[in-house]
């Protein structure tokens, strides 16, 4: 399939009440579609909420942003499809300043970075056991150390993670002590 049918079959999958922050919808997306303008109808596709968007309609964006080169939007389009098939976990995360045993460097906002957390688990000897879970910065390229924001958390082995609930903090490790703490804002039960 060309771009253009790929994103015309992903089109067809969506509720017309779908819509992203600013208001538009499929019926938009069908508008940029009809005009040849493909990395528009992506962007739109890809920032619609408000549906179960399932991994099938993932993978024919992520196909979609490859074909037009869109090394960024093909990343964002992965770690979306990871999200609709195992929850999104958001958290405020809280760096700890470089001063106080913090990173020196930002964090990667893309889903580069890969820590260790403490999710409130322990091992048979009463040490925690910790978890690993990759990190995308919302709405910004990276998290500066000391700095505060809105984290989405890919674990490595979800369902350890289906107990956490809003408002429960975990922390974030790189090693000895812990380099920041996050606080749980969504997870899949709360969807």
């Amino acid at each position: 399939m060309d771009v253009s049918e790929l994103l015309a079959q992903a089109a067809s999958m969506v509720p017309p009440a779908a819509a992203n922050e600013a208001g538009l919808t499929v019926a938009d997306a069908y508008e940029y579609l009809d005009h040849n303008e493909w990395e528009i109808a992506l962007d739109i596709l890809a920032d619609l909420e408000g549906w179960p968007a399932p991994v099938q309609w993932w993978d024919l964006l992520v196909e979609a942003a490859e074909l037009m080169c869109l090394t960024e939007s093909a990343h964002w389009c992965r770690w979306a499809r990871w999200e609709s098939a195992n929850g999104i976990i958001r958290a405020e995360l809280r760096l700890l300043p470089a001063e106080e045993g913090g990173r020196r460097t930002a964090i990667p906002g893309k889903g580069v970075l890969r820590p260790l957390w403490d999710i409130g688990r322990r091992t048979a000897a009463g040490n925690p056991d910790l978890r690993v879970a990759r990190i995308w910065v919302e709405y910004a390229a990276e998290l500066a150390p000391g700095a505060i924001g809105t984290v989405r958390l890919a674990p490595l082995g979800p369902e350890a993670w289906c107990d956490l609930q809003p408002g429960q903090t975990i922390t974030m490790h790189e090693g000895t002590p812990a380099v920041g703490t996050a606080t749980i804002i969504e997870t899949p039960a709360t969807r």
